[in-house]
């Protein structure tokens, strides 16, 4: 009787933690976006170098969070990425916080269910999507290749896998061997025009 009392105040503190953590999120998102540090890639780049050492943090955060948040097009970390630390470092560090902000965008779709998601997509993105994702036998297959594709809405669908039948394994799987491909070639297709451009 303890231990299972002990459980759910544990469960308790938890849900509190994690929906403190998304509030304090929000109002960071706002408050970056509202001091216009996402209205154009200069002003991106401006904000993130000025961290110096830690700009490689800030860009991993950031890009987290503009998957969760979708406020900014995931392609200006890219673009800045590769302007500050080069195709490889840029990859590197996209790929981590485009992943991770994937993850937790399924892990709380799950949690906290469609009524969440429309609030953070919009219920007519919701509406426009969300037949596409019933965990049929196609579905994986389809958001694989679509991650594959760039400039698809594949943050909206991170969202709304987590509504679907399909296990967090099998998601964490698709989007870590999925994920990787565009990101490359924007690092590396950014760093190429970089080069041709500067030299």
């Amino acid at each position: 009787m303890e231990y299972t009392k002990s459980l759910k105040n544990i469960k308790k503190y938890v849900n509190v933690f994690v929906l403190t953590m998304i509030i304090m999120l929000v109002i960071f998102i706002i408050k970056v976006y509202m001091e216009g540090n996402f209205s154009s890639q200069a002003a991106f780049e401006n904000y993130v170098r000025q961290f110096g050492v830690f700009a490689p943090i800030v860009l991993i955060v950031i890009q987290l969070l503009q998957v969760i948040f979708p406020v900014i097009p995931g392609v200006f970390g890219s673009i800045v990425g590769v302007a500050l630390f080069g195709s490889l470092k840029s990859f590197i560090f996209n790929y981590i916080g485009i992943t991770l902000g994937s993850i937790i965008s399924f892990l709380l779709a799950r949690k906290y269910g469609a009524s969440f998601v429309k609030k953070i997509i919009t219920e007519e993105k919701y509406e426009k999507y969300i037949g596409k994702f019933q965990g049929g036998k196609g579905y994986a297959i389809i958001l694989f290749f679509t991650l594959l594709v760039p400039l698809a809405p594949d943050d909206i669908f991170c969202y709304l896998s987590g509504l679907s039948k399909m296990s967090f394994k099998k998601f964490m799987w698709i989007i870590i061997l999925g994920k990787p491909w565009c990101i490359l070639a924007y690092s590396y297709g950014f760093g190429a025009l970089f080069t041709h451009i500067t030299g």
